[in-house]
């Protein structure tokens, strides 16, 4: 065994730990100090995540380095990652109290959602690791909805269970990005039971992705919303969460976006990604602190 694989196996191992532990604290504290908690921790964490520290660093001077200064973009990293670890905590706790996590969550424009489910074709929900988005879907199931959200598995499979558990125990069902045929039949399938299939679009993509302009950068970025759109006819309906400053939620529901063309070329899947992305753009702007510069969002380049 050699010194990446005993890495890999350490880091899992203390990932596993720290979600046991924090569940544990969770379960213990009153609902008064669960976000005062989460906030510690979250301070905490960005002082420990020296890697991610650095990738948010290189993402947010490629974003902003001409807008921004050193301060400023020093500010959002700080507050993107404390962000992450208190979604972290607080999706944990959330998610095992699901009166609270519906009177916690409010959405604004679901009559979009239910205007695009009255033509019979279900909706695609486009969204990013934006705010505490997995929360957009265990809201929408607790109002009633058909909800799926397709994703990637986790490296650590113990960890992947414990969460597909809770996804189970609030009716959320689970696509997986892998096998390939076996997530495009699930997703068309459940357009075709008039579905709402919901797809984080914002990481990047490798060579199977294409490439769109994202903060002034070409990115490879996931095409299975407009193709899916293409092929069912459900409308692409981008949906974001949005923290408030008493740790409520707001999910907005955008103007949903629908595919006229019928031809399936490049060309017009590269524009509906496009308008997608500039859409998930906007709100980073707006929110920077919200989005998850951790990832390395260009770490493919165009050819």
């Amino acid at each position: 065994m050699n010194i990446k694989t005993l890495r890999k196996l350490n880091g899992r191992f203390w990932g596993r730990t720290g979600i046991k532990i924090s569940s544990l604290i969770i379960r213990t504290l009153p609902e008064n100090m669960i976000y005062g908690f989460a906030t510690s921790f979250a301070k905490l964490a960005y002082y420990i995540a020296v890697r991610y520290r650095q990738i948010s660093f290189q993402g947010l001077n490629i974003a902003f380095g001409k807008e921004k200064t050193h301060s400023e973009i020093s500010s959002i990293a700080k507050q993107s990652i404390q962000e992450f670890s208190k979604n972290s905590l607080e999706l944990l706790y959330l998610t095992e109290k699901p009166a609270l996590l519906k009177k916690k969550v409010s959405v604004e424009g679901l009559h979009h959602l239910d205007d695009a489910l009255a033509k019979g074709n279900g909706a695609i929900g486009v969204s990013a690791h934006f705010g505490n988005f997995p929360l957009i879907v265990c809201k929408l199931s607790l109002e009633g909805y058909n909800v799926n959200v397709l994703t990637r598995p986790m490296r650590d499979e113990k960890v992947e269970e414990s969460f597909r558990a809770r996804r189970d125990n609030l009716n959320v069902k689970t696509i997986y990005s892998k096998p390939r045929k076996q997530c495009v039949d699930s997703c068309l399938r459940s357009l075709r039971n008039n579905e709402l299939v919901f797809i984080p679009i914002d990481q990047n993509f490798g060579s199977g992705g294409i490439f769109v302009d994202f903060f002034g950068r070409q990115a490879a970025t996931a095409t299975g919303p407009a193709i899916f759109a293409l092929r069912t006819r459900a409308p692409i309906i981008p949906m974001f969460i949005i923290r408030n400053s008493d740790n409520t939620h707001k999910v907005i529901l955008e103007t949903p976006i629908f595919i006229k063309e019928e031809t399936n070329s490049d060309e017009v899947v590269r524009k509906y990604i496009q308008m997608v992305t500039k859409i998930i753009e906007q709100y980073i702007r707006k929110y920077p602190q919200e989005w998850g510069w951790m990832h390395r969002r260009w770490k493919t380049a165009p050819k």
